[in-house]
């Protein structure tokens, strides 16, 4: 996506957000997506401007919740059939226990719908038993597990989730992960993400 593409984008999305939108944003969103790619879009527009805003008065939070529901909405809408369901070929998103910041995995789902590829999005705030039992029911390829602050992203949590499930691929995902993992264990950007839920390898 071209810089002056992606500024300009940034900007209506920042005005849409201000005016407190987010149906806006979301069409937006949805139209960046369809035009330039959801990876593009993500990187480019979505996460400077969500990195950009720091609520520190109850307008500047609303601007943010704005923004970020509409960018929710935008990406959740994107190539989203339900009476032509894709399908999930073994691949599980959720967030860490106790994380309620998942656009990240929203962004995950919607590019591996650009791809022809479903997932199983059991969303935010997760428990840790809860993501075992469904794992252990579903049987996925690969487990990918969002943490966007340190206070969720319990290393040893992850671990132990890679234990009981032999043969799964369990990813940790998003900025909370701050303890070392072996590559290719974490993953630090979009294309990253897509690459290892489309891999066809044999677990690790």
């Amino acid at each position: 996506m071209p810089a002056g593409a992606a500024e300009t984008a940034r900007k209506r999305l920042l005005a849409a957000a201000e005016d407190l939108d987010d149906n806006q944003v979301a069409g937006l969103v949805l139209d960046l997506a369809a035009e330039a790619g959801v990876a593009p879009v993500w990187e480019q527009v979505c996460l400077p401007l969500l990195g950009g805003l720091r609520g520190e008065s109850p307008a500047d939070i609303a601007v943010e919740h704005a923004l970020s529901e509409g960018v929710r909405v935008g990406l959740d809408v994107f190539r989203r059939d339900p009476s032509r369901p894709l399908p999930a070929r073994g691949l599980l998103l959720a967030g860490a226990e106790h994380e309620t910041h998942c656009l990240g995995l929203h962004a995950l789902a919607a590019a591996l719908r650009e791809r022809g590829r479903g997932c199983l999005h059991l969303g935010p705030a997760l428990p840790w038993s809860a993501l075992a039992g469904a794992a252990a029911r579903v049987r996925p390829r690969v487990v990918v597990v969002w943490s966007q602050s340190p206070l969720t992203g319990r290393a040893y949590r992850l671990v132990r989730l890679r234990r009981d499930l032999p043969g799964v691929r369990v990813l940790a995902a998003g900025p909370g992960w701050i303890e070392p993992f072996p590559p290719p264990l974490r993953l630090t950007t979009l294309p990253e993400a897509i690459a290892a839920c489309l891999q066809g390898g044999a677990p690790s």
